[in-house]
């Protein structure tokens, strides 16, 4: 209990410090001067059967089988990460909300990549966000820091003197204080919850980009498809792998209610961050050509939409505890949406192979 209370009273302090960090606004932290700078993690890629992976279980199945399902489909943690890298793991921790709410990645799909990390060689995992509410709270109440920290992660708090001003060179972002503990690893696994967003319309890969930046972020929401396009070429992640595990379909980010919420026992996994999110925006029921930011990377040559040409791949956890492997397929000239609308919502037969 002591040791316990110790860690609360940590959290509560640095949580402190990075909420009056963020008070500060977005362009007061010295200029940086030079060309644009870009945060490309994805280029030790040394390729696998498939670069694109919906895993899906059921109420009975751990989020844990469905991530190490997924990232052996890709071929296995192992094809991002080497051994004495430092791996940063960024999920989305920005709310003050319990893993039932959906607010935040589900503290489970964290530990086990977290793991696997570990487990293929990583010399350190590091588990942070950038909050959006008290960071302290954040951490705690979404369950990431126990779960992160007992599965061998260094959790770390946001704080003031680990932001530095960076060129960006975006349309919108252009000076921006950002996280150097983002951006000082050799890997970062981009690891956000799929949920609705009442301004972007639905948030994941591309957006959780917002959690790198200090300032008054509330500002790009203003132009909030061209600064999600902005961020996302600036980080460019060694892996992405999506929670779907409980999925917020309505009145996000912050969201609150856990009737807004669906379980929906799915994790993504790709190396293409455009194309995850053009999949998985129909979790929610949305499309991607709704999402003008998806747009934008695909226009930028960051990713495609077109999730279907990556060899994608579906693999089935049951009951029982057995695994079906599948191919992902469109039929020609169906709209890939509409087939992946309706493996997320009707559970379309799909050929196997």
């Amino acid at each position: 209990m002591i040791r316990g209370g110790k860690s609360l009273a940590v959290l509560g302090a640095a949580g402190l410090t990075a909420k009056l960090a963020f008070d500060r606004g977005g362009w007061d932290l010295g200029a940086s001067t030079g060309v644009r700078e870009v945060r490309d993690y994805h280029r030790s890629d040394r390729g696998g059967p498939s670069d694109f992976v919906v895993a899906r279980g059921t109420a009975t199945t751990a989020p844990t089988a469905l991530v190490e399902q997924a990232l052996a489909a890709l071929g296995g943690m192992g094809r991002f990460i080497s051994r004495g890298d430092i791996v940063v793991v960024k999920p989305n921790i920005g709310w003050d909300r319990t893993p039932l709410q959906a607010a935040n990645t589900n503290p489970e799909v964290v530990a086990a990549v977290v793991r696997m990390a570990l487990d293929s060689g990583a010399r350190k995992v590091i588990v942070t966000d950038a909050s959006c509410n008290d960071p302290g709270r954040c951490f705690q109440r979404s369950g990431i820091w126990a779960k992160a920290h007992r599965a061998g992660a260094e959790v770390v708090l946001p704080a003031e003197h680990k932001f530095r001003s960076m060129r960006l060179g975006g349309e919108v972002l252009d000076e921006w204080p950002v996280y150097r503990t983002l951006i000082e690893a050799d890997k970062v696994i981009n690891c956000p919850v799929a949920k609705h967003h009442n301004l972007a319309k639905y948030t994941a890969a591309m957006k959780n980009w917002y959690g790198t930046l200090g300032g008054r972020r509330n500002r790009l929401h203003q132009s909030i498809d061209v600064s999600i396009a902005d961020l996302a070429t600036f980080m460019r992640p060694t892996l992405t792998v999506v929670d779907g595990i409980r999925v917020m379909m309505r009145n996000g980010p912050q969201g609150g209610n856990i009737d807004d919420t669906q379980r929906m026992n799915t994790v993504l996994a790709s190396i293409d961050q455009v194309a995850i999110d053009a999949f998985g925006c129909t979790l929610i029921g949305q499309r991607p050509e709704n999402l003008p930011y998806l747009r934008m990377g695909q226009e930028r040559h960051l990713g495609t939409m077109q999730w279907q040409t990556l060899r994608p791949r579906e693999v089935a956890v049951l009951d029982d505890g057995s695994v079906e492997r599948r191919a992902l397929w469109v039929p020609e000239g169906e709209d890939p949406a509409a087939v992946a609308f309706a493996l997320n919502h009707a559970r379309r037969p799909m050929v196997i192979t």
